[in-house]
């Protein structure tokens, strides 16, 4: 792979939280966002406003949840974590379209982004 065609690659597979943020402003039905990261609760108390929060351990499980007719965006703690990676080649194994936000939560808390204390109480056991 030459290096255009890897900028090309990344830019598909991966949104910043400033293109994701003026994308829903133009078009808010197009996308579907996910949380999914794992791990305890208290650990995953702020999410990002709007959010699904479907922990990679449950996607499986709750894939009836996820709209296939959206783009699904997906994040997890920050840029040295991969759990949004793998269900994001998941996702796309089973037809989805999807994309990964750029340095997942921290990213996005960094940027003073809109928040949600909300979190899946059932989801404590961390799969990581």
């Amino acid at each position: 792979m030459n290096t255009l065609d890897y900028f090309n690659a990344r830019l598909e597979a991966t949104i910043s939280p400033m293109d994701y943020l003026k994308s829903t402003k133009a078009n808010p039905d197009n996308f579907f966002l996910i949380d999914v990261r794992n791990g305890p609760t208290q650990v995953r108390d702020i999410t990002i406003r709007g959010a699904a929060i479907i922990p990679e351990q449950d996607i499986k499980d709750r894939l009836h949840e996820i709209p296939k007719e959206k783009e699904i965006i997906l994040y997890c703690w920050d840029v040295w974590c991969n759990t949004a990676a793998k269900v994001a080649k998941y996702l796309l194994e089973e037809g989805y379209k999807v994309r990964e936000l750029t340095g997942g939560i921290a990213a996005w808390k960094e940027m003073g982004f809109p928040i949600s204390t909300s979190v899946d109480e059932n989801a404590i056991n961390c799969g990581c």
